[in-house]
């Protein structure tokens, strides 16, 4: 018998809905990312143009880049499933999501003019993982507000 079921406290309504907030946000950041990652990785060519890419060494970079979302992503599921039980991986996802939007704004303040398309392509980017992180963010510090009042309510 798990841990969850010998409890003889029933999980309130409230931490039950924040956790599924929590498995919505972080799923709906997940399937987004693993679209993008799909598309780079089987369809290249029709993402090379916006990066300024081009021939066999812009497909084998996109599709790089494509199998790369993909690593990124294999922190996401155990979240998902179980987000009471994963609150490191939920950390590690947030970080990564720090990450990729910080390096990407980096990327975007340091491109010279001239590159319209690829500014363009890489706002997309930094407006997708500043959404993200907002709802996953917000997601977790609720659950974990919540969760925490609770077991303090209950261990008083």
């Amino acid at each position: 018998m798990g841990k969850d079921s010998a409890s003889p406290q029933k999980v309130p309504r409230r931490v039950t809905a924040a956790t599924w907030v929590v498995r919505l946000c972080f799923a709906f950041v997940f399937v987004v990312n693993v679209q993008c990652a799909l598309g780079f990785a089987l369809a290249p060519e029709a993402y090379m143009g916006a990066y300024e890419l081009g021939g066999v060494p812009g497909r084998v970079a996109t599709q790089g880049i494509g199998i790369a979302f993909l690593m990124w992503n294999c922190t996401y599921p155990l979240v998902i499933w179980r987000p009471e039980r994963h609150r490191a991986l939920a950390s590690v996802v947030l970080a990564q999501q720090v990450v990729g939007l910080v390096g990407e704004s980096l990327i975007r303040a340091t491109l010279p003019a001239g590159h319209d398309l690829l500014a363009s392509s890489i706002d997309l980017f930094i407006a997708f993982d500043a959404i993200g992180l907002v709802l996953m963010a917000a997601s977790w510090g609720i659950f974990f507000l919540l969760e925490k009042r609770t077991c303090a309510r209950i261990h008083a």
